[in-house]
This record gives C-alpha cells, sequence and structure tokens, in this order.
C-alpha cells in the first residue's frame, strides 16, 4: 500500500497546493496593496480591516452549501468552479474605488472561494487513510506557508517594478497579474483531477480497488459518524468549531497584517517589506511539515495541536511587546507563525477522524465556515484598535488570548480517542 499512498500523493498533492497557493495569494494580497491603495483612495485603517474580513463572511454564508454540492457533481467540477470565479474576483479588485465597491468585492471573493478549503480536505478522504493525514494535510497547508514565502517577495517586487507603469496604479497591476493564473489554473482543474480512485486512469484496476478497500476499512473499523443530524448533536464537532475559531484568528492576523509590522518595525520599501515578510512564513513552513509528520509518528492530535497554539500565543505576545525592537519583534513574529501554521494539519486530523459521508461534508465546511468568522473578526478588531490607540499591539493582545483559548480548549475538554 505504501507505493500506492506514495503514487497518489505525487500526483495529486503538488497540484492541490498550486491551486490553494494561488487562492490564498489572492486572498491576501490586499495585505500588500493597502500600502499605497489606503492613501491612493483615502481609505482608513478601519475601512481596510472591515474589508479585509468581511472575506469570511462570504465564507461563512456558501461554505456549507458548496460542500454538499461537491458531493452531488464530484470535487473536479467544484474546485474548477471555485477557482474560475475567485481568479475573476480578484481581477476586479483592481477597479476599487470606494469603501463599498471595497466590501462588496472582498465579500463576494469569500462567497466564491468558499468551499475550496474544505472541499480538498473531504476530497483528500477519498483518497487517504486516516493514519496518513497528518502528514499530508501537513503538505498541502504549506500552500498558504509557502505563499507568505512567495507572495510576499512576489507582491514586493509586481509593486515596486510597476508603480507608476501606465494606465494602472501599482496596486491595481497586483491585482490584475495574481489574478489570471488563477483562471488559467480553475481550467486546468477540469482536465487533471479525478473525483475518486475508481476514475484514476494513472493508477492500475488493481491499485484502484486496493486503495478503496483500505479507506472503506478503515473508516468501518473507527466507527465514524455518517449521518449529518448526529453529527450536528456532537460535542466535539462544536469543541472543534471553537478550537478552529481561536487558531484562524492567529491566521488572519499575520496574513493581512504581516506586511504593516514588517513596516511599523522601520522596514522601508516594498520590496524589502516583502523579503522580511516572508521570513517568518518560511519557519512556519517547516514547523507545519514537522509537526504534521510527528503527529502521524506519534498517533496523537490533541497535544500537538494544543502545543502548537501555545506557542502561537506566545509569539503573538511578545510581538505586541516588542513592536519598538525591530529585531526582537521579527523573532516574536516568527514564532507566532511556528504555532499558529503548525496547529493546522493536525487539527484537520481531528475532525475528519469522526466524520464520515454527509456528515463530512458538512460538518468540516461548518467548522470551517464559523472558524473562518475569526478572519472577519481579528482584521476588523486589529484595524479599530489601531485606529484608536495608534498601535498594533492591543490588538496582537487579543488575538494571543483567543491562540491561548484553543490550547485550554484542547485539553480541558477534548477526550483523546483513536487519531486524536
Amino acid at each position: 500500500m505504501q507505493k500506492i499512498h506514495s503514487k497518489v500523493s505525487w500526483r495529486l498533492i503538488p497540484f492541490l497546493v498550486l491551486l490553494f497557493l494561488l487562492a490564498w495569494i489572492d486572498r491576501v494580497n490586499v495585505g500588500f496593496a493597502k500600502l499605497s491603495m489606503l492613501s491612493d483612495l483615502q481609505f482608513s485603517e478601519a475601512v481596510y480591516g472591515l474589508g479585509a474580513g468581511i472575506f469570511f463572511l462570504g465564507y461563512f454564508f456558501f461554505e456549507v452549501p458548496s460542500n454538499l454540492y461537491l458531493q452531488k457533481i464530484g470535487a473536479r467540477k467544484t474546485l474548477a468552479r471555485i477557482t474560475i470565479l475567485w481568479g475573476l474576483t480578484s481581477i476586479a479588485m483592481m477597479h476599487v474605488s470606494t469603501p463599498t465597491s471595497f466590501y462588496i468585492l472582498r465579500f463576494l471573493l469569500g462567497a466564491f472561494e468558499a468551499g475550496f478549503f474544505p472541499g480538498v480536505m473531504l476530497y483528500l478522504t477519498y483518497w487517504v487513510p486516516a493514519s496518513r493525514r497528518g502528514r499530508i494535510n501537513g503538505l498541502f497547508m504549506t500552500s498558504f506557508a509557502i505563499a507568505g514565502i512567495i507572495g510576499s517577495p512576489l507582491a514586493g517586487f509586481i509593486m515596486s517594478s510597476m508603480d507608476g507603469v501606465a494606465p494602472y496604479k501599482n496596486w491595481q497591476w497586483l491585482f490584475l497579474i495574481e489574478g489570471i493564473p488563477s483562471v488559467i489554473a480553475g481550467l486546468a482543474v477540469l482536465r487533471y483531477l479525478p473525483d475518486f480512485p475508481r476514475q484514476a486512469k494513472w493508477l492500475s484496476l488493481q491499485e484502484q480497488k486496493a486503495l478503496t478497500d483500505d479507506i472503506a476499512r478503515e473508516d468501518t473499523r473507527m466507527q465514524k459518524e455518517e449521518k449529518l443530524l448526529h453529527a450536528l448533536k456532537s460535542p466535539r464537532l462544536w469543541l472543534c468549531t471553537a478550537v478552529y475559531f481561536c487558531v484562524v484568528s492567529g491566521n488572519a492576523t499575520i496574513a493581512f497584517w504581516t506586511p504593516t509590522i514588517v513596516k511599523d518595525i522601520g522596514v522601508v520599501g516594498t520590496m524589502n517589506i516583502g523579503l522580511v515578510s516572508a521570513v517568518p512564513f518560511i519557519l512556519g513552513t517547516l514547523a507545519m511539515v514537522f509537526n504534521g509528520m510527528h503527529s502521524d509518528k506519534r498517533g496523537e492530535r490533541r497535544l500537538h495541536c494544543a502545543a502548537a497554539t501555545l506557542v502561537a500565543s506566545i509569539g503573538l505576545s511578545l510581538t505586541g511587546a516588542t513592536l519598538g525592537n525591530p529585531t526582537a519583534a521579527l523573532a516574536a513574529l516568527s514564532l507566532a507563525a511556528i504555532g499558529i501554521l503548525a496547529a493546522f494539519p493536525v487539527f484537520w486530523s481531528i475532525p475528519t477522524s469522526f466524520l464520515a459521508g454527509t456528515a463530512a461534508a458538512a460538518g468540516i465546511a461548518l467548522i470551517n465556515s464559523i472558524g473562518n468568522l475569526a478572519g472577519f473578526v481579528a482584521p476588523s478588531l486589529m484595524g479599530s484598535l489601531k485606529a484608536s490607540t495608534g498601535s498594533l499591539a492591543a490588538g496582537l493582545y487579543v488575538v494571543a488570548a483567543f491562540e491561548l483559548l484553543a490550547s485550554i480548549l484542547l485539553l480541558m475538554f477534548f477526550k483523546p480517542r483513536q487519531g486524536s
């Protein structure tokens, strides 16, 4: 089976990473556009914070329906639709001129992207047994860490090199140039991704059957919940939702505010800001892969996730306390990114260990949609607190408290089970 699992991983994961990489870049490039867009359009920090976060309201309303619909039409058509529409919406962001148009397009970007992440999480349960998902989730989720590594310098390069190039502002070029690849990738999904192992022409008939049987045996042995109503009554589902809300608050903070934090500690020039902003994400990527692999090796999820969120809480707190010291602040921000990103792969191995079928489709989407409301709360809170206090420190302390709460919930209320 090891050979089959390796073949599946090499075939699917790099392509899925590419898709999520594009999605994440198109989601958070507004953080770099902000560096000149706000002054060009006369937007306040509060307007930016609300616009950055309103993306997640679109996510919230459309994510569960998208994942349920995926079960009917398949992952291939669903992921293609999502990728093409978010690419077109990202391109449309170049025409923002008022706070209202900013809010509407950010909401639509979230609505169109809704279902991608939980859709992939559900899709992987068709191909990867639970015992290997910590590693696979970690590899897939490196995409948003890689987006920070590649996206920050790329955005800095586009903003600096296209500054003054007619007929657009540099932030408009950013949305245009980074939106086009998503549309192309969405069209490629239709030709590349099979919905199920039995449709994979690159697997032999024997390999298709062996993989399908292996996953079916594990699902039966772990007694997963398949009925949606029963899953919605499960305290574990709602506990996972609360934990994920806390984790996402930290992720949204570093995604949307890292360029501003780096600028505030004294780094000058969009290219330099982009290069420095990549450092925390490089370290976070390594931590993400390591934590996922170590979690698989130990067969344990809860403590690995709780330890990561505790590190995130410490890092965010130290970032707020050391904003006046560039070296210390960057080190603290890197520590925060390590903890935040390391939490994701092991967290998503928990709900997929007790959900299957319709319950998995709706449950995963529900956890992600409600949890991602933190992506609305955290940036809005950061923007409001910075506008009222003149500093990012207060917002960082609040988000640090959310990460600490995640650790407490996992350690005190989550009962360990097989695979968790």
